[in-house]
């Protein structure tokens, strides 16, 4: 899949410090802290630019190479995989952008020129967002909750948006990014869950933070579906779900390694291998057809990539879930014990579905434009 000499070295390096995170893994999820030390060795390597062109100051990396490098970290810390994922997200679309017409320079060699790391808000807000923006000289006030913001803990600047009522009572959304240095953000620690404990994901506060009118990069209608999505959904979900098949990964390959001291004992684990591999290659081979799909950020966007996207983005997660379930029975009762890397990978994994969309969302969505479909 990857045959380039760039992707490749990546590639490469990602499996060579990974090794460290693994051994951090436990630590920041007992304590729910933020990967501080992970993401200090990922900024060194310059992982935040390295999917922005050479000509933008960054390393060329495809959008294929750091799929295949956020399952790698997936493999080894789950948290540290999902919180790159929802920068390299944000870079993935404005590239995307960039090559399609060139705009997007200015925010992707500020990245480069001082590997910014980038907040990412679209968990909670989809088509509808939430907030107010009120308008003002030269711009607008924002004030807003934003939940779910992985990285918030450290990150730079907040990709987000928020609802705004005109004077005739009209509602649209605006998206806008926001330092988080700027007057009335702040950070709330609330971010006390049971699984991906350690993605810094606090709920920021946004109270009347200035927005000037030129960081607007998008109006739309609210509630109504977009073509941005278009662009959004097949670049974001493989990042995404590629650190929930790292974790998959991850935990059949612990599963297997424990297995070969015990199959002695255990005439029936032939069987649980046999099926926890079935549903790892589901996840692996289903997560690899949204990978082609984004095609590295070379595609022209339809609502049918989308909707292909959202559904195998459900199936993939459901096989992520279904195979570390796999692993927990594998490896029996000491899974159940916190201090085994599985029972943290049990959790993790279970994160999956919340992502745009979840599940049930999925199948209304997908099914109402399939019967809607002309």
């Amino acid at each position: 899949m990857l045959k380039n000499k760039t992707d490749i070295e990546w590639i490469s390096l990602t499996e060579k410090i990974s090794q460290g995170f693994a051994e951090k893994a436990k630590q920041h999820d007992e304590s729910g802290t933020f990967v501080h030390e992970n993401y200090n060795v990922l900024k060194e390597h310059k992982f935040f630019s390295a999917m922005i062109p050479k000509e933008l100051g960054g390393e060329g990396l495809s959008h294929t190479a750091m799929c295949e490098c956020v399952k790698i970290v997936g493999e080894s810390c789950g948290s540290t995989a999902l919180a790159l994922s929802m920068h390299q997200h944000l870079i993935a679309a404005s590239v995307w952008k960039y090559f399609k017409d060139g705009s997007n320079e200015t925010l992707l060699r500020n990245v480069s020129n001082h590997e910014l790391i980038l907040i990412s808000t679209g968990a909670r807000d989809w088509l509808g967002s939430n907030g107010e923006l009120k308008k003002t000289n030269g711009g607008y006030l924002f004030s807003a909750k934003k939940h779910f913001a992985s990285q918030s803990a450290i990150g730079d600047m907040v990709i987000t948006s928020s609802i705004y009522e005109d004077t005739n009572n009209q509602k649209s959304v605006l998206h806008f990014g926001v330092p988080t240095n700027s007057v009335g953000v702040s950070l709330l620690d609330d971010w006390h869950v049971m699984g991906m404990r350690s993605t810094g994901s606090q709920t920021l506060v946004f109270d009347n933070v200035f927005i000037p009118n030129s960081a607007i990069s998008l109006e739309r209608p609210q509630g109504e579906f977009h073509g941005v999505w278009n662009v959004v959904i097949p670049v974001a979900m493989p990042l995404i779900m590629a650190a929930y098949v790292g974790i998959a990964k991850g935990a059949y390959s612990e599963a297997i390694k424990i297995g070969k001291k015990y199959q002695r004992n255990h005439k029936h684990l032939k069987y649980i291998v046999g099926k926890m591999y079935n549903s790892y290659i589901l996840a692996l081979t289903q997560w690899h057809s949204m990978v082609l799909t984004a095609n590295n950020l070379r595609f022209d966007p339809d609502n049918q990539k989308t909707i292909d996207i959202l559904s195998l983005k459900t199936n993939v997660s459901d096989a992520c879930i279904d195979t570390v379930n796999q692993c927990m029975d594998a490896v029996g009762g000491q899974s159940f014990y916190k201090s085994h890397s599985i029972e943290r990978m049990f959790r993790d994994v279970q994160a999956g579905n919340f992502h745009p969309l979840p599940k049930w969302d999925q199948y209304a969505f997908t099914g109402e434009i399939i019967l809607n479909n002309n």
